[in-house]
């Protein structure tokens, strides 16, 4: 089982990369904002509660998914509420089950992340609109993972940063399920 992990900075293409691996390999996209924006609904960002619960869910996703051998795409945006440990957790979690996880990170040039900041379909999961806070976060940085692979997506476009993740890491894709055989 792998744990694509695709991390970086906000409007690096995380989740339009995440889904056009996802369509390369068959494996389920698990993008941040499904949790953040589900606890977000009840908590305050960055409240304890909201810190908790967001990483609770991550990491029982991650541990079920590898207990039943069953590979999985998840976008993280680093930062400083998320605790330093987080990806080590992870990690350990997948290799609890005899996983692995496969760290990649997205870069993106300051003025081409800030453009894609303010873009409308960003608000579709509530993600970071707000230049001034984006500058903040840069400033304090987050738990960076290691990279096994790094892209820069303002020079490669998502399908083909996807295919580089794919043949990089030598991902196997799922077979196709079978003809259930009801015609």
């Amino acid at each position: 089982m792998d744990l694509v992990f695709i991390h970086g900075p906000p409007a690096a293409g995380k989740y339009t990369v995440g889904k056009a691996l996802a369509a390369l390999t068959g494996y389920p996209l698990f993008h941040n904002h499904l949790v953040v924006d589900a606890v977000g609904a009840v908590f305050p960002f960055g409240s304890p509660a909201f810190v908790s619960l967001r990483q609770q869910f991550w990491l029982a996703v991650f541990e079920a998914a590898a207990r039943e051998a069953r590979p999985l795409i998840f976008t993280f945006a680093p930062e400083p509420t998320v605790p330093a440990d987080f990806p080590a957790r992870a990690a350990a979690c997948v290799e609890a089950h005899s996983g692995r996880t496969r760290y990649v990170r997205l870069t993106i040039e300051a003025a081409e992340q800030e453009r894609r900041l303010v873009a409308e379909d960003r608000g579709r999961f509530n993600k970071l609109r707000s230049v001034e806070i984006l500058r903040q976060l840069r400033a304090a940085g987050g738990a960076e993972p290691p990279a096994e692979l790094t892209i820069d997506t303002g020079l490669h476009r998502p399908e083909a940063a996807a295919r580089r993740i794919l043949e990089a890491l030598r991902l196997e894709p799922l077979a196709p399920a079978a003809p259930s055989g009801d015609a």
